[in-house]
């Protein structure tokens, strides 16, 4: 117990690196015993968070012990909480953690990454993270809820169970709502797109937001929004979408002109397409992202081109 409050207190710093992401992936794989130990302390933190001012108000009264405290049970608060022993020690423990945040507000993290980086971080709550080549996104948790904006790019989520703080994502103005599931959610120049792996997944336009339905997506389906405003709800195979994640693109009819889009963000290498004709071209195919020649070589077996240097880029053209 005494490590993952530890753990904890760690992953609320404002200076949280990559490093401790992987240290504590690393202490959670040790054991099983770990996982466990760490969801107590986070579920004891949660009921601490929503009765924080009571707690506040005992702790200060037990520091004067010259005053006789009596014990009066105020609403949300557990008895736990008012009497000695371990169980007091630890909520003191995690007032020192909780309460530079309930002083200071949220912190907000930030991540990027840059071309052909992918990265994996795992949040405070437990919620684990995967970013797709250039992704910008940043995090923000309160009491209420946990918030995320995904400025660009692509992002795996899978958010860690929580009734009383919903997860929430913004993206391209609209807001992704869940309380714990798996889900993929895009947001590039062409549009936004939600594709859901396990759970629910509500799909709003923003407050802020001119137009737009709601949607409540379940496993299997994805809900796309081009740049126009057009809604479409499909049915897919989630993998397929998380397929980036292992470095394969897998791909049902999209237009060349897209899937150039993505290896772009692969490679340092540009590739550009001679016309936009060809640019509409279907492409259906799974390519593996190694190289970029063996790439590009793959795609040509795949349509009627060929690839010629062009300054500081490849460019695609008809053979």
């Amino acid at each position: 117990m005494a490590n993952a409050s530890a753990w904890l207190a760690r992953l609320q710093r404002d200076d949280v690196s990559e490093a401790d992401a992987l240290e504590f992936e690393a202490w959670l794989a040790e054991s099983s015993a770990n996982a466990g130990a760490y969801r107590r302390t986070l579920a004891l933190w949660h009921e601490y968070e929503a009765a924080a001012e009571a707690v506040l108000v005992e702790l200060a009264a037990a520091s004067r012990p010259s005053r006789p405290v009596r014990a009066v049970a105020r609403p949300g608060l557990s008895r736990r909480w008012l009497v000695g022993g371990g169980g007091f020690a630890v909520a003191a423990g995690l007032a020192v953690a909780v309460m530079p945040s309930l002083l200071a507000g949220p912190a907000i993290q930030s991540y990027a990454t840059g071309k052909g980086q992918h990265q994996r971080i795992t949040l405070a709550d437990g919620s684990v993270v995967d970013l797709d080549a250039e992704t910008k996104l940043s995090v923000s948790f309160s009491r209420g809820a946990r918030r995320v904006t995904l400025a660009d790019g692509e992002a795996i989520f899978d958010v860690a169970h929580d009734a009383g703080r919903p997860f929430i994502v913004a993206a391209s103005n609209h807001v992704v709502r869940v309380v714990g599931t798996q889900f993929d959610v895009r947001n590039r120049h062409d549009g936004l797109s939600v594709t859901v792996a396990r759970g629910k997944v509500d799909v709003r336009p923003a407050a802020a937001a001119t137009s737009g339905r709601a949607f409540l997506l379940t496993a299997g389906q994805r809900l796309e929004i081009d740049g126009t405003g057009l809604e479409r709800l499909s049915a897919v195979d989630p993998q397929e979408t998380f397929s980036w994640r292992s470095g394969r693109l897998v791909y049902r009819a999209e237009p060349l002109a897209n899937v150039v889009a993505d290896l772009n963000r692969q490679f340092v290498e540009q590739i550009e397409v001679s016309d936009p004709e060809l640019g509409r071209t279907p492409v259906t195919g799974v390519i593996v992202l190694d190289d970029q020649a063996s790439v590009v070589a793959r795609l040509s077996l795949m349509l009627p081109i060929r690839s010629i240097p062009s300054g500081e880029k490849l460019l695609l053209l008809r053979k």
